[in-house]
């Protein structure tokens, strides 16, 4: 017989992939603990254990999923590396389980303790990894010294995102490129 550890770390894992899974096939309004619950072949108290709601659930169930902040490429070109993060990101963006991520995003419009948690461990680890890349950029006089790095880092993502939470468009390398081309001589030293 399995430890309790090891049935309690593959309940785990079962009732994150079930979140994520029911996030993506029935939307957030119509996810559930209950559901969660079914799918994961546990009862609610052990998701509850565990979490608070739903929203918890379903944002450590993202957090496994997602790509750790890794640092902008610095190959001392900066077009480049910018380039290439951004369309790190929007592939990201573009897979399927980033459905429950829009639905999570909607869920945090009205519930700030999830917006924080959002901020705190999927949006502020990568913002700060792209800053520190612009500002190595700075240093080395790649960019103005009167460019606003907070501003740059909003103008490249905020296409991105636009089109993911809006779903205008598709999130492609002719987008990111385009945001590449546009934002480059507005802060080029």
């Amino acid at each position: 017989m399995p430890s309790a550890e090891r049935r309690s770390e593959r309940s785990r894992t079962e009732i994150l992939t079930a979140a994520l899974d029911l996030a993506i096939e029935v939307g957030y309004s119509s996810l559930t603990i209950e559901g969660i619950a079914r799918r994961a072949g546990v009862g609610k108290q052990t998701i509850y254990r565990w979490w608070p709601s739903k929203a918890a659930v379903l944002l450590e169930a993202l957090l496994e999923r997602a790509t750790p902040a890794t640092a902008v490429p610095d190959t001392a070109d900066l077009r480049a590396d910018l380039r290439a993060h951004l369309r790190t990101v929007g592939n990201r963006l573009s897979s399927k389980d980033m459905i429950a991520y829009r639905a999570l995003i909607a869920a945090a419009q009205s519930d700030p303790e999830v917006a924080t948690q959002i901020q705190r461990t999927l949006i502020r680890p990568r913002v700060e990894a792209c800053h520190a890349r612009l500002e190595a950029a700075l240093k080395d006089g790649v960019i103005r010294a009167d460019v606003d790095l907070d501003q740059v880092i909003e103008m490249l993502y905020a296409p991105l995102y636009y089109r993911f939470l809006l779903q205008t468009q598709p999130i492609d390398d002719a987008q990111t490129d385009a945001v590449i081309n546009l934002l480059m001589p507005a802060i080029q030293a």
